[in-house]
């Protein structure tokens, strides 16, 4: 009761965060932020495939962080397994899954704890009470940046079929307004990553209901915003992420069988859902399973500090942004500072055992007292005292 107890945050020690390619710069800096702040060292990193980005990297972070603290390793593939065969107090991972398991079981090998943000198939249900002009633009929006290379895009749509052509024709006139009639011109509309992942896209086209979309250029790595209807919940583009720019949409009958599709999957890493009706919202967030969600909209739970960053299951493992970065990268020290004196209370737990010791046991750590309670209970103890006092003409 009267001991002094509290949890103390210490650094875990060495770091080590492996970047991603699609967002090189803040899926880097983020948790390395986070890192720092909690007192740890940090070896960085950056993906190799966008090259250039690690190289500025490289070249900016030892300005202005001390080098015997934060490095930054460059290279590819073999880089990377000498550093996953190294001992790290924490490992931050974030790319596909496939990856993501070779770093758990590099890690595994020294009992060192992973923060794991991989990917998947992120749904996103239309409702037919809803504003779809609003829902198509957030969606497009969300969907086509960056290429659709983004970690929380809408990986594919599920709506009633009535609703199918509605939502093709509004998604093809806000592309139309973000990136104009040439949008191969646009300055806005960015281009794959490589060849490999541009042939891994096109190849995910194949066989498939083309409604908009569909151009590609291999030489520039263009693909063009794509959309795919009456998709089978069996074809090569509903198996694995796309991370690109086509989005297929699933017809369903209602928001029953939409809760059952997401169920019959991986857990993705984000589920969105557009509707007015509230009851709704909250029916299909309590029967589902996602690393996180977003109403009305996508991709901006990702940007407020306040909510944990993550996935589940397939889709990965841990949180970070805000001060969830800081407790990521954090021991939560538990510290009880007792005193030497009072040893007479102690009896209770030292042989030998009685049923009255066990009684009294059971009061304290019961009842969970602590100062503040002692504290409320003594000044109710002196206010019983001074009206008794009051009562009897002492005042």
């Amino acid at each position: 009761m009267l001991d002094e107890a509290y949890v103390q945050p210490e650094p875990l020690g060495v770091v080590l965060i492996i970047g991603a390619w699609n967002y090189p710069f803040v899926l880097t800096i983020q948790p390395l932020i986070g890192a720092i702040a909690a007192g740890n060292a940090v070896i960085i990193k950056p993906s190799e495939l966008s090259e250039k980005t690690a190289k500025i990297l490289a070249e900016l972070l030892p300005q202005y962080l001390d080098q015997d603290l934060y490095a930054v390793i460059n290279g590819g593939v073999k880089e990377t397994t000498e550093l996953l065969k190294q001992r790290f107090d924490h490992i931050l991972y974030t790319g596909n899954t496939a990856v993501g398991k070779i770093v758990m079981e590099a890690a595994a090998k020294h009992l060192t704890p992973v923060t794991l943000e991989l990917g998947g198939k992120s749904p996103c249900y239309i409702d037919t009470d809803c504003d779809l002009d609003i829902a198509c633009r957030r969606i497009t929006w969300g969907k086509y940046m960056n290429c659709g290379q983004t970690c929380i895009a809408p990986d594919y749509v599920l709506c009633e079929p009535s609703l199918q052509n509605q939502i093709v024709q509004k998604i093809k006139e806000t592309v139309k307004e973000f990136y104009g009639e040439n949008i191969k011109e646009s300055p806005d509309y960015e281009r794959i990553i490589n060849l490999r992942h541009f042939k891994r896209i096109l190849n995910l086209l194949e066989g498939q209901k083309i409604a908009f979309g569909g151009e590609t250029d291999e030489a520039t790595r263009y693909i063009a915003p794509t959309i795919l209807t009456d998709v089978d919940p069996e074809a090569k583009v509903m198996q694995e992420e796309i991370f690109g720019p086509i989005l297929p949409i699933v017809p369903v009958k209602n928001a029953d069988e939409a809760i059952k599709f997401i169920n019959s999957r991986e857990k993705p890493l984000a589920f969105y859902i557009f509707s007015h009706n509230d009851k709704l919202v909250r029916r299909m967030i309590d029967g589902t399973s996602s690393g996180g969600v977003t109403a009305n909209d996508v991709i901006m739970h990702f940007t407020l500090s306040s909510l944990p960053f993550g996935g589940v299951g397939s889709s990965g493992m841990g949180v970070y942004h805000g001060k969830y970065t800081f407790d990521t990268f954090s021991h939560q020290r538990p510290c009880l500072l007792k005193s030497l004196k009072r040893e007479g209370a102690n009896k209770l737990r030292y042989p030998p055992n009685s049923q009255s010791k066990v009684d009294w046991a059971k009061f304290f750590l019961l009842k969970r007292f602590n100062k503040g309670k002692l504290a409320l209970l003594f000044l109710a103890f002196l206010g019983v005292v001074a009206a008794v006092l009051a009562k009897a003409g002492y005042y």
